[in-house]
């Protein structure tokens, strides 16, 4: 890692401090970090996690070789993602006096005929995403402005609003959009007790499931008479389906450390964790870059910004376990010890890690702070809905046209964020439900689509916020499937220190097996053991519910509690006939081969490992039922799709 740059102090302060405006050389400086002004061309390539699963790495290198060849002067920089995942690779152009222009799906082998129609006025339209709006630039001519884009106009960004636009690993670009004003703000004119009751006057609750007002939590550590408190950052992002936390890191790590130093402000930490999974070493090394550079500038450290707070901030790796996302097993973690919880009282707050008072927020909360404190507490809760201010970002994934990361104001409906968002159902297939909360939430039928996203309402469904995944199913998605999926989940991750969660996720999951196995693999005993089961499945799910340890034992039976509620005809045709009707569990199905359309070519009977299908050459082909073992190779190598599920 290359020594972080230090900053001219006088500007750095004049700029955080709000004096920007009155020095012209500071503005013009300032301005230059945004690139509202450009003397040569700048070429921006998403490189998170997303883009660089996309292929971003060749984009790069075919980027950097065109300007070589080219003989251009340019400026390359690498961004975050901008939330729209389903068209990674994401490029962007910028030249002098005009705006800047994102391209789509620009792999290595498209940067060239890119790059080409840029420099030379003209757009591949099949590649751009949009323009930037900007003052004093001009336009290009029919290329829609991104803020208009379906994806991104219904959109609220406070959290992601510098994620893809400006370069994460330059602290200077972050101070020019506002970055640490609101630390300055807080140290220069707040108390700590000032700043706790603002928080708690914004309404502000945790983004990482519980929704606990985050004020109040902050007042809990704050009045505690300790020389030695902590602040810890669960990044632990474990949930199937959720990678909000490790996006954040990635385009806008500052913000994280400027929330986190106003938490620390406010409860009276001297010390603050970042728990992090290993798993995400980009968003680690962004960290590692971005805490050498805060402290270099006095950001962080001894008396931060010349007054009497100083903090000292601490990546931990953590290994993966789901349960670490739990903050009593968090906290043993960071201890050194094995990640398993405790039960409460005392409550962190009171006596966490080390034994000293510890608040633990998760990635989102604390990167709603800096925006927080730089509009003020009114106007952060002048959005979202009585009891839910601010907006959410959610991880959207699934069967749906548009995947990525959105934010969107608290009071948004599920409808608008599938449909208006995500662009509906790909395929055009039709929706079936969408899991929100992980493995710890519920799903959300076609009938409640236009519920809100707020705390509240979503528990009258069966579902809960959580920390902000948001998958979403189709027809072709079988209720029961999903159920186990997310069982045998939260079956292997259970930590085992307490029997219901142990056992009784283990029974549940058994359960699951049984009723999307079919007949021939069974015997008499385990039929019968089968509706035994299915009897007390519901049963079941309650008693782990009502007396598990911690929190995640206490939501792991959600899936199949939410699943029984709005699919039990689903859990039905399972248990009674041994029928899968959306023709995914694979023991339940049966294949069928159609005379009409089958040509005799004899592929399938070759490939079929139980020698279940009959028939000559040039003739029609059958299967028979008794010897089919339901593995699909018959359908897959059908060249005239005569092959179907039944």
């Amino acid at each position: 890692m290359q020594q972080a740059k230090v900053l001219d102090k006088d500007f750095l302060i004049g700029m955080i401090g709000g004096q920007g405006n009155i020095n012209p050389e500071w503005q013009k400086r300032s301005a230059l970090l945004r690139r509202e002004s450009i003397d040569k061309p700048v070429i921006y390539v998403g490189t998170g996690t997303c883009g660089l699963g996309a292929g971003a790495e060749a984009t790069l290198a075919a980027t950097k070789k065109y300007l070589a060849d080219k003989n251009i002067d340019a400026e390359i920089i690498e961004v975050g993602c901008v939330g729209l995942c389903a068209v990674e690779p994401i490029l962007d152009v910028q030249l002098p006096g005009k705006n800047r222009i994102s391209f789509q799906r620009a792999t290595g082998d498209k940067v060239d005929a890119i790059l080409d129609g840029a420099f030379h006025g003209q757009l591949a339209k099949e590649h751009v995403l949009g323009q930037y709006r900007a003052n004093n630039l001009e336009a290009w001519n029919n290329a829609v402005f991104i803020d208009q884009h379906p994806f991104f106009a219904p959109q609220t960004r406070w959290v992601l609003e510098n994620c893809g636009i400006q370069n994460p690993q330059d602290l200077g670009e972050y101070i020019a959009r506002g970055g640490y004003a609101g630390l300055y703000k807080a140290l220069k004119t707040m108390s700590d007790v000032d700043v706790c009751n603002e928080v708690e006057k914004s309404g502000l609750r945790g983004r990482g499931g519980g929704g606990f007002p985050t004020g109040k939590k902050w007042q809990f550590a704050r009045v505690q008479q300790e020389s030695q408190k902590y602040l810890v950052c669960n990044a632990d992002e474990g949930d199937p389906g959720a990678f909000m936390d490790r996006a954040v890191i990635e385009g806008d790590p500052h913000r994280l450390l400027e929330g986190m130093a106003l938490a620390a402000y406010g409860i009276g930490a001297s010390k603050a964790y970042v728990y992090i999974r290993a798993e995400y070493p980009l968003a680690i090394r962004r960290l590692e870059e971005a805490i050498a550079q805060a402290e270099a500038n006095n950001l962080l450290g001894h008396n931060i910004l010349g007054s009497d707070f100083s903090l000292k901030m601490i990546i931990k790796k953590g290994a993966g376990a789901f349960v670490c996302g739990e903050e009593t097993a968090l906290i043993h973690s960071i201890e050194g010890k094995r990640g398993m919880p405790r039960p409460r009282p005392p409550f962190p707050a009171v006596k966490g890690a080390f034994g000293k008072p510890t608040i633990i927020n998760n990635v989102e909360t604390l990167a709603n702070l800096p925006y927080l404190f730089r509009v003020g507490a009114e106007q952060f809760a002048s959005i979202g809905t009585a009891g839910s201010k601010g907006t959410k970002v959610f991880a959207l994934s699934g069967k749906v046209s548009r995947t990525g990361l959105v934010e969107v104001k608290m009071g948004t409906t599920v409808r608008d964020i599938v449909f208006a968002i995500g662009g509906g159902i790909a395929n055009g297939k039709a929706y079936k439900a969408t899991q929100i909360g992980g493995p710890s939430g519920g799903c959300i039928p076609e009938q409640h689509l236009d519920i809100q996203v707020d705390y509240e309402s979503l528990k009258t469904v069966g579902a809960m916020m959580g920390s902000g995944g948001l998958v979403v199913m189709d027809e072709d998605n079988c209720m029961v499937d999903v159920a186990k999926f997310f069982m045998d989940f939260i079956q292997r991750e259970s930590c085992g220190k307490c029997i219901p969660c142990r056992e009784g996720t283990r029974r549940m999951l058994e359960t699951l097996n049984r009723i999307t196995r079919g007949r021939r693999n069974e015997t008499e005993r385990q039929t019968l053991e089968r509706f035994q089961s299915v009897v007390n499945l519901e049963q079941l799910a309650l008693m782990i519910r009502d007396a598990s340890l911690c929190g995640l034992g206490q939501t792991a039976p959600n899936p199949v509690l939410s699943t029984l509620r709005w699919f039990r005809d689903e859990y039905e045709a399972h248990v009674y006939d041994r029928h899968c009707p959306a023709k995914a569990c694979t023991e339940l199905i049966s294949y069928a081969i159609n005379n009409e359309k089958c040509k005799g070519c004899t592929i399938c009977a070759k490939k079929c490992p139980a020698e279940a299908i009959i028939g000559t050459l040039k003739s029609p082909h059958y299967i028979v039922q008794d010897k089919c073992i339901s593995c699909g190779a018959c359908m897959d190598s059908c060249r005239f799709n005569a092959v179907a599920k039944i």
